[in-house]
């Protein structure tokens, strides 16, 4: 095991976003997001939440119909009432740890097909708290990168007040928060000129596994894209560690 805080997960799931978008498959599943955060809120200046989730829509090119649509519903009451987010844990081989974040109309029907999925693929769901202590709530900021220096921008970044971390990844910097700073260092980060591509709550690992073994790793990064394209799931996460060699060989949906 290795004491850190990035898994190449996050990368990979950026790489499959791109594809998911183009399947469609995006705009269903953050239609969910926003029903159940606009719940507590429609107004996305006073819902932080709500508002980055529609900016998360707007990057997918999610249409502002669509989106003031869902807001409406939900105004109105007739959207999502009986929606809800739940939290699964569990293991799969070598002892890799996942969370899995659904957002379902039928929390049974969820759990029951997300378990049989987990069997199916040698893994298995665990019991409330079995995995979440591996995992940390954090707040992820993706800033694009520009012309600036490298070195330069990560330390100008890492120099903004309530910044824990900064991770060089394709295309960019993931710069990590505390959750309930998360707004503030995005309005920071922003004006220093840099471009925020990304804005969201996430469960960061705080042990890494590895798996040297090319065949399991692999293996395991199909189970958490089946995971994926559940379409109850909103967001997998996991403390898997691979090597580079290994990532490269990977297939995210193309």
């Amino acid at each position: 095991m290795k004491m850190s805080g990035h898994s190449k997960w996050s990368t990979i799931k950026r790489q499959k976003e791109s594809a998911d978008k183009k399947r469609g498959q995006a705009f269903t599943k953050i239609g969910r997001s926003i029903t159940l955060v606009a719940k507590s809120g429609t107004d996305p200046e006073t819902n932080f939440k709500l508002r980055m989730i529609i900016e998360k829509a707007k990057a997918a090119n999610m249409p502002k119909a669509n989106i003031e649509r869902i807001l409406e519903k939900v105004r109105k009451g007739g959207e999502g009432a009986g929606l809800t987010e739940i939290l699964l844990e569990g293991f799969a081989s070598d002892k890799v740890a996942i969370l899995v974040e659904a957002t379902t109309d039928n929390p049974n029907r969820t759990i029951s097909e997300l378990r049989s999925l987990f069997s199916k693929n040698g893994a298995s769901l665990g019991e409330r708290g079995s995995v979440s202590h591996f995992f940390s709530q954090a707040g992820l900021i993706f800033v694009a990168k520009d012309g600036r220096a490298t070195e330069a921008a990560m330390l100008e970044l890492m120099d903004i007040g309530e910044v824990e971390d900064i991770e060089e990844v394709e295309g960019g910097f993931e710069v990590y928060t505390k959750v309930e700073a998360l707004h503030a260092v995005k309005v920071a980060i922003e004006a220093k000129n840099y471009q925020v591509r990304e804005v969201e709550i996430i469960w960061k690992p705080i042990i890494l596994v590895e798996v040297k073994d090319r065949e399991r790793a692999l293996r395991i990064l199909d189970f958490l894209e089946t995971l994926e394209e559940c379409d109850d799931v909103q967001k997998v996460y996991s403390n898997l560690d691979i090597a580079d060699e290994i990532l490269n060989h990977a297939d995210f949906g193309n």
